[in-house]
């Protein structure tokens, strides 16, 4: 099964542990008012942890889209 790619936006910058199981995801901070993550995400479980994880370190999360398999997310 392909993985799904996923933006998902949040306010504010990650702390460095929000990520470490997810370490095909990429991040970047827009002038740290909030930061996006794109990137694969094996399955829905995946999303559920990692959402899971985010709400644990209290994250609030903006949006998330699942992107088409053939694109990636603008720079």
């Amino acid at each position: 099964m392909a993985s799904l790619y996923y933006e998902i936006r949040v306010v504010g910058t990650l702390p460095p542990e929000a990520l470490l199981d997810f370490e095909r995801l990429r991040t970047s901070v827009h002038h740290q008012v909030e930061t996006v993550l794109h990137g694969p995400l094996q399955d829905q479980a995946a999303l559920q942890g990692l959402l899971a994880r985010l709400e644990t370190l209290g994250v609030q999360v903006l949006e998330i889209r699942r992107l088409q398999s053939d694109s990636r997310p603008l720079e």
